[in-house]
């Protein structure tokens, strides 16, 4: 795999950024992630560890990457080396060589080598930013290094670390604020993501299986050169659009039901999110409509809310009071609604929150929270709003005729110094739209 220029140029001032950020006493060390076993020796496809790819766009495992501020390479990255047998069976490795000249690190070596060149590195290192307890293989190779430095390191009066802290603490922070580049990854992720959910509102009929669908959307984000999904894809048709992490998709689509879809492309490791909700038959019955407009009032009343300064549990908010206030209409609650939201009584039909950070993860990296408050939105920042209603069929507490509606409705949304700006804005949402679609 050959890096562009541009990508060459943002992995470059990523690491900057993360160097711009260590004291002189710190250091942070990344691992690449490991091949999973799918069973017996069969794999499930390889995907970098997200940190990794932020940092460098590595895209193969036994890897690792130390970022040491002051010294002689600041950034080293440690790899696979070339092995001609292997290479015969799983493909090219770019080895020490192609690390240096393909993907701009100011080192490289050989993964066999990091627990030496570690210890010698962790002489001078206080707080290493280490994500501990992910991998006991890695715990043991960076505790044993760091004893190893003990020594060394009382000879010149240097510490040794004493403080191991997560990383996701400095890299989450950058990664919740998207560069250019990031979001023209994310742009072509949605515009993929919208074709997908537009192909399968026009196939989607009577009797066809869940999984179809599945396969047609899949189909589409690797045709238009994705990787494939950014997580599980979900196609969930009647009753099933009630369960929120829905997977099996192996039901037939009923006549009169629902479709709810979430599924989003990654391209170039950036997903997108979006879900849709539409009829098998291509026009909403009358219960159906009244449930999906009091989703959609909340989905668009949380979207405007995505303005620098407004806070992450405000838009949250916004959803929860619309949703509220229509579930009184519909008749679903009884009773005044700053009551019903006092007592979450709501959350018998809405249980989950509104929004997520979006980028290299679907659930991406970022504190949700500052200075002991809810977190102020910036712009950079990449969200999903997805508020949704679940009945289940077997209510007795519901109305008959909305027994078994489930409906979420999500868009990815990057908030601006401006107007909040839907990067899925291309998927259709309304009723006329969604039934436009359909047809």
């Amino acid at each position: 795999m050959r890096l562009s220029t541009d990508e060459r140029a943002f992995f470059a001032d990523r690491r900057a950024a993360v160097l711009d950020r260590l004291g002189p006493d710190e250091a942070l060390l990344v691992f690449g992630a490991n091949h999973h076993l799918r069973n017996g020796d069969a794999e499930y496809p390889y995907r970098q560890d997200s940190d990794l790819w932020y940092l460098t766009g590595w895209p193969d495992p036994e890897s690792a990457l130390i970022i040491r501020p002051g010294h002689e390479h600041p950034t080293q990255l440690f790899v696979q080396p070339k092995d001609p047998e292997r290479e015969v069976w799983t493909g090219i490795r770019p080895g020490t060589e192609g690390a240096l000249e393909q993907f701009g690190v100011d080192a490289a070596q050989t993964i066999d080598c990091l627990k030496d060149t570690l210890a010698e590195l962790l002489v001078g290192v206080r707080t290493l930013h280490y994500r501990v307890g992910e991998d006991p293989e890695h715990d043991r190779l960076v505790l044993g290094a760091a004893a190893k430095a003990r020594r060394p390191a009382r000879k010149v009066g240097q510490p040794v670390p004493d403080a191991f802290v997560s990383p996701g603490r400095l890299l989450g922070e950058l990664r919740l604020f998207k560069t250019e580049h990031e979001l023209d990854l994310l742009r072509t992720a949605a515009g993929i993501t919208a074709d997908a959910h537009i192909a399968a509102m026009k196939a989607a009929k009577p009797g066809m299986m869940e999984y179809e669908l599945e396969a047609l959307i899949n189909y589409t984000f690797r045709s238009r050169g994705g990787n494939g999904p950014g997580y599980t894809t979900i196609v969930g048709s009647g009753a099933n659009a009630c369960v929120l992490h829905y997977v099996t998709n192996d039901s037939p689509l009923p006549p009169d039901g629902l479709v709810l879809v979430d599924a989003g492309c990654e391209f170039r490791n950036y997903t997108a999110d979006v879900t849709r909700t539409f009829p098998a038959s291509g026009r909403f019955t009358k219960a159906q409509a009244e449930v999906y407009e009091v989703v959609l009032a909340a989905q668009l009343a949380s979207i405007d809310a995505c303005r620098a300064g407004r806070t992450f549990d405000e838009v949250h908010q916004i959803s929860v009071r619309t949703l509220t206030e229509g579930m009184v209409s519909l008749g679903l609650l009884e009773g005044e609604v700053d009551a019903l939201i006092e007592d979450e009584s709501f959350k018998k039909y809405y249980m989950h929150g509104t929004s997520h950070w979006l980028g290299i993860d679907v659930h991406d990296t970022g504190s949700y929270v500052a200075e002991g408050g809810s977190r102020p939105l910036s712009p950079g920042m990449v969200l999903t709003i997805e508020p949704g209603l679940y009945i289940a069929p077997d209510d007795e507490d519901a109305p008959e005729r909305l027994r078994g509606i489930g409906i979420r409705i999500e868009d990815d949304v990057l908030v601006t110094e401006d107007e909040p700006d839907v990067l899925t804005a291309a998927c259709p949402k309304t009723l006329a739209d969604v039934e436009a679609a359909c047809s």
